[in-house]
């Protein structure tokens, strides 16, 4: 393996890194070997990679022997990986897509992601691979590993009190996870101005009793506003709301109404779990079963 060092100069000997793209490179073979362990990488696995760079997590996802596709919206460094990996490419163990990754068309049968990913894309990408996961017509989701910001990590495993919000809350629907490594801005090339985190995250299965569609729009409207107690938050209807198999505006507002005595709407949302949001939502769902 030629290492980080090697594909990054190799890079940066073709053009200058573009701080607008988030290009924050790790160069730290050791922890770049760390993704792989994480996410229990073999040849078996069809792993998607968003925002190789320069391509030093790429060159260790395909030493493992896994067929990888990887998203890369820079032109620059298309190019670069294009050359990099040319033997991979042909032999097909390697795909290579040009393009924005929350507007790209993901290969359906993705088992697991692997990422640095840039930092201002962390919270659409999370929704994304959800909706990927959740996609019938895709391959579930076995394992993700990303490497992101070590605040945007807290928030979203909830890890202090300040954490609880509306990123953690709704990702608990369809994941666990947890915080593996910290990971020093030295370990980069540029250097980031934060400390970063991997972070893992592995689908629970879990079913729930009513439309989690509508379990987020939920969580979404109260956090909006999260120093507002329920009943003032929930008294507006959700902007998405119709598109929620059988919810509309009328509805939502019978259900609010229906629940003006009830002592949930005297809390404010960071006061609720999980549980008391899907037991809420299905209140709100059986009160109105008939509309």
């Amino acid at each position: 393996m030629r290492g980080a060092r090697w594909l990054i100069d190799s890079l940066r000997d073709k053009q200058p890194f573009d701080k607008s793209l988030g290009q924050h490179f790790l160069v730290n073979d050791e922890l770049i070997a760390r993704a792989i362990e994480l996410g229990d990488v073999s040849e078996q696995d069809h792993v998607l990679e968003i925002g190789p760079g320069p391509g030093v997590l790429t060159e260790a996802l395909l030493s493992t022997g896994c067929k990888l596709t990887a998203i890369e919206i820079d032109a620059g460094a298309v190019e670069h990986l294009r050359g990099a990996f040319a033997p991979e490419i042909e032999s097909e163990q390697f795909t290579l897509i040009e393009g924005d990754a929350l507007q790209a068309r993901w290969p359906e049968n993705v088992d697991k992601l692997i990422a640095n990913i840039p930092y201002q894309i962390s919270s659409p990408l999370v929704d994304e691979l959800t909706r990927y996961h959740r996609n019938p017509r895709t391959t579930p989701l076995q394992q993700i590993v990303l490497l992101v910001q070590e605040e945007f990590a807290e928030r979203l495993v909830m890890e202090y009190e300040s954490d609880v919000g509306s990123l953690g809350m709704t990702v608990c629907l369809d994941w666990e996870c947890e915080i593996e490594d910290k990971v020093s801005p030295h370990n980069f090339s540029p250097m980031p101005k934060v400390n970063s985190c991997y972070i893992t995250m592995e689908p629970h299965g879990e079913e729930w009793p009513c439309d989690v569609r509508l379990v987020r729009q939920m969580i979404h409207l109260a956090f909006d506003q999260r120093r507002k107690k329920l009943r003032s938050t929930l008294k507006s209807v959700p902007r998405r709301i119709g598109r929620v198999k059988g919810w509309h505006a009328v509805r939502w507002k019978q259900a609010f109404a229906a629940h003006q005595d009830d002592e949930r709407m005297e809390m404010r949302p960071e006061e609720l779990e999980l549980d008391d949001w899907i037991e809420l939502t299905e209140s709100f769902t059986q009160c109105t079963e008939n509309s």
